[in-house]
């Protein structure tokens, strides 16, 4: 379904938003890589969380208009910062790509055309972690079944954000936690799970780039505090709807022991 010109404003706009602080080193790759998607009805909202670094001025570099920037005036929470891009999206879904990660070509071409068919509000993919120019599928995808799915993403949670495009509509109703910095779409994602059909493409459509700057690694003790908030939070709440929460608790225990060992060593 590789769409042209003529054709292409029968099809939902996309808006993806672009959360950025200090993402200069791969931007222009991420930009690029969606470019060259197949599928050309598409926005994308660039949303400057105070960087200090060049990113700014690479995104105005492209002139393209399909490219929206916005600037915060204050430094944000990532999660607050995406609230806050998605209240100039105007497209009929939504998708999210971060400074340093990248898409396949056929990624928004394939979900449309997933979306359009099943008539469905939700849908993601596998995808490729990059590390020192290698790429590994994302193993914890390799079996997973759409549906409705939030024991599955509970017992191994895989789902990257990268790979989501859902309704816009969704955000009506709720936005991300403004108080996370490190796991609001995990928060997000496994809460709308509970009533929501999750469809599932079986194909790695997106690259995570694993560096020595990732958030989630920079900020270990952060992360900790975060699952421990979330598990006290929502345990009981998800125990009642007959889920369980174990592996989230083992992962806990999985992060102390790693603080510990970074500290030592």
């Amino acid at each position: 379904m590789k769409l042209n010109s003529k054709i292409i404003k029968k099809f939902p706009l996309v808006s993806i938003i672009m959360n950025c602080y200090n993402g200069e080193k791969y931007l222009k790759n991420s930009i690029k890589s969606i470019i060259r998607q197949h599928y050309k009805n598409w926005e994308i909202i660039f949303f400057d969380n105070c960087s200090t670094d060049q990113s700014v001025s690479i995104i105005k570099s492209f002139e393209n208009k399909k490219i929206k920037i916005y600037k915060s005036k204050k430094y944000l929470t990532l999660y607050a910062a995406r609230n806050l891009a998605l209240k100039y999206a105007r497209g009929s879904y939504i998708a999210f790509l971060d400074t340093d990660d990248f898409w396949h070509p056929s990624k928004l071409n394939l979900q449309i055309k997933y979306i359009l068919e099943k008539k469905k509000k939700f849908v993601f993919s596998n995808f490729y972690y990059l590390k020192d120019k290698k790429k590994s599928i994302n193993k914890k995808m390799r079996s997973f079944k759409e549906g409705f799915v939030t024991q599955s993403l509970l017992d191994d949670y895989g789902l990257g954000i990268l790979t989501v495009l859902m309704s816009k509509k969704f955000f009506n109703k709720k936005k991300f936690n403004p108080k996370y910095e490190i796991i609001g779409d995990f928060d997000y994602f496994l809460n709308l799970s509970i009533n929501n059909y999750f469809g599932y493409i079986d194909k790695p459509l997106a690259y995570y780039r694993v560096h020595k700057n990732n958030f989630s690694q920079k900020k270990i003790n952060l992360w900790i505090e975060e699952l421990k908030n979330w598990l006290k939070k929502n345990k009981m709440i998800f125990n009642k709807k007959g889920f369980k929460l174990l592996n989230q608790q083992k992962y806990l225990y999985k992060l102390k022991i790693k603080k510990i060992l970074e500290n030592y060593l």
